[in-house]
């Protein structure tokens, strides 16, 4: 990896946040920052100081307006909207607006011919339906969307899930069959409007955030906060979605536990992910004897 300091790889992630601002400011796009950033936000005015990325939550109808409006109206030389499609699989489950001016080479993106630069993750949010049998259907779609979008087995949810997922892959070997499976998967899990329901929760963030419910009024504004030498918007209900989400917020977590949690094949932030074709991702390897 490129000797480069985390603060700097955190005002790149702010660069790249600012123009995602001005992008929606400008087409009446609803964002808030999520996550790390959002605590960050209210404990440190800024990056939790071992953070390394930004991540950001869209209502579900906002974020398919910014998929489309981005390639007529983005710098999009500068920066991509990434997202999986029939013809293109990123491993992720929801957009990335990345920075092709710079490099963040991730593991399980080597064989991609995608836009390898820093990224700033989009995350939907949606309605969680008031009906628990329609929630149940919900979970199970989610579940499906999420196996034939990222294409990939499940890691870090045990044994029985990772081999589950092999075996559905191994059914449809098909990526055209895959690409009908999770948007066929997909209507049936975002079907289920914002404002018909009283619950928001995530269902392209992981099997652990699927489970989340927050309460609508939450997410209805977004409330204004400094960030950095700036503002950013966090959910007017910051404190229930943050206790929802992840427990004692204010509070630091262990010593131990305060260090970045994404890790990157290769990082290069004065140089484009083009430099590296053929080095660092779609590397070209002998045929086998």
């Amino acid at each position: 990896m490129s000797d480069f300091s985390l603060r700097q790889l955190q005002e790149k992630s702010l660069e790249i946040a600012l123009y995602f601002k001005s992008f929606c400011k400008k087409h009446g796009l609803l964002f808030y920052l999520c996550g790390g950033c959002c605590i960050g936000a209210l404990r440190h005015k800024g990056f939790i100081p071992w953070d390394d990325d930004v991540d950001v939550f869209m209502p579900r109808k906002d974020y398919e307006k910014l998929k489309k409006l981005w390639s007529e109206y983005a710098d999009t030389e500068k920066y991509s909207c990434v997202f999986s499609d029939q013809n293109l699989t990123d491993g992720n489950l929801f957009v990335t607006i990345r920075d092709n001016n710079t490099t963040a080479i991730k593991p399980y993106q080597t064989n991609m011919d995608i836009s390898h630069g820093v990224a700033l993750d989009v995350l939907p949010l949606d309605g969680w339906p008031n009906s628990r049998i329609k929630r149940k259907f919900q979970v199970f779609w989610a579940l499906i969307y999420s196996l034939y979008c990222a294409q990939t087995v499940p890691s870090n949810h045990g044994k029985t899930v990772a081999l589950c997922g092999k075996i559905a892959l191994l059914i449809v070997p098909s990526k055209k069959f895959r690409y009908k499976i999770w948007k066929f998967a997909e209507r049936k899990m975002t079907k289920y409007d914002i404002k018909d329901c009283d619950y928001i929760t995530e269902l392209c963030s992981g099997p652990y955030y699927m489970k989340k419910q927050y309460p609508r009024s939450a997410f209805d504004k977004a409330l204004w906060v400094k960030f950095e030498d700036t503002e950013m918007p966090i959910p007017q209900g910051y404190d229930i979605y943050l206790k929802t989400a992840f427990g004692d917020y204010m509070t630091l977590p262990p010593e131990e536990k305060q260090k970045p949690h994404h890790d990157a094949v290769f990082l290069d932030l004065n140089n484009s992910y083009k430099k590296y074709k053929g080095v660092y991702y779609l590397i070209e390897r002998d045929d086998p004897k």
